[in-house]
């Protein structure tokens, strides 16, 4: 049934980018100056969850080390690591420049100063989740160091801008975006195309299936690619010859629910106080869920950041918002439901 596993992974990098030529190019010349030995201008990826920019940011950058001896990458997951500190030291991890350095004691000015004298390959960094930074100074110290060229990766720009100072503000405002919408039902048919021939024995799934898979994914590769990989699961394990309707059914909730349970798991603490105050009392507006949390919490974000926190968990679909700008509120989405038809 299952022939390469690893072409169903969620973080796998295919050898061929499936409808992203012109975003695959428009970032490859950003980097370009790498190639000469020069810096690069910081580049944005833009676009809504499971569109591909992390796909695309690391292709470009494997991409680029296999043309180039003298360059590495490094990738931070700023959803996970959002501290200064975790951040700072996993770029410092991935460079092999933490052999002295103590987790708890070291200050974070150190680890500025340690990345400041780094002297090796120019090194493309990748901040995915870049808005879920504690301190976004970080972007701006980077953007100083000419040996590292950044990558910033966010669902919105304006949710980026929003939480970083006038200075930053305006370095961001100059760097290349590279915007990415949501895929067409054929283009993720595509997709799945690629990973069914690549990933499993041929014949176990129809065009039909992957069109349904297309379809209910609406627009999202992550969620289709999801829906693929928890049917092949099944149908593996249950020791199926293909890939039945009611697998697929069954496969849809399951890698919506996995999905769901990811994004939860990758809060952080203050976010999953938020997110904790809206399931057990939506639904609510943002001033009250901002109370209510400043009464939770030790140490309280702002409203502002407390906003940013709802919309990130909205567009995660974690929380549903309803009503306009002034009279939102917010409401805990339960359970995932398939959108497969039966």
């Amino acid at each position: 049934m299952i022939r390469d596993a690893r072409v169903l992974r969620a973080g796998f990098v295919p050898r061929e980018v499936e409808h992203r030529d012109a975003e695959v190019n428009h970032l490859s010349s950003v980097l370009e100056p790498i190639t000469n030995g020069e810096p690069a201008d910081t580049a944005i990826v833009t676009g809504p969850s499971g569109v591909g920019k992390t796909c695309v940011s690391k292709f470009v950058t494997e991409r680029l080390r296999e043309e180039v001896l003298d360059v590495e990458a490094t990738y931070v997951n700023c959803w996970r690591n959002y501290s200064r500190f975790r951040t700072l030291y996993q770029i410092l991890d991935d460079i092999g420049a933490t052999i002295d350095i103590h987790r708890q004691s070291t200050p974070h000015d150190e680890l500025i100063d340690r990345l400041q004298q780094y002297d090796g390959p120019r090194t493309v960094v990748i901040l995915d989740e870049v808005d879920q930074l504690e301190d976004p100074s970080i972007i701006y110290d980077l953007h100083s160091m000419e040996q590292f060229a950044v990558i910033c990766i966010a669902n919105k720009e304006e949710e980026l801008f929003s939480r970083v100072d006038d200075r930053l503000v305006s370095r961001l405002r100059s760097s290349e975006h590279v915007r990415m919408d949501k895929y067409h039902n054929e283009q993720l048919y595509d997709i799945l195309s690629a990973r069914t021939k690549w990933g499993l024995e041929n014949g176990v799934i129809t065009d039909d299936q992957l069109f349904q898979i297309a379809d209910a994914a609406a627009g999202d590769a992550r969620l289709a690619i999801g829906m693929l990989r928890s049917a092949a699961s099944t149908a593996d394990r249950e020791n199926h010859e293909d890939i039945t309707n009611d697998i697929l059914i069954d496969a849809a909730e399951d890698a919506r629910a996995q999905i769901k349970q990811k994004s939860l798991d990758s809060l952080t603490p203050h976010q999953r106080v938020v997110y904790d105050i809206v399931r057990d009392h939506g639904p609510l507006g943002p001033s009250e869920i901002h109370d209510r949390y400043t009464e939770a919490v030790d140490d309280p974000r702002t409203k502002r950041t407390v906003r940013a926190y709802l919309s990130k968990m909205t567009q995660y679909n974690l929380l549903e918002a309803d009503g306009s700008s002034r009279d939102r509120e917010y409401t805990a989405i339960d359970q995932p439901s398939p959108t497969l038809a039966e």
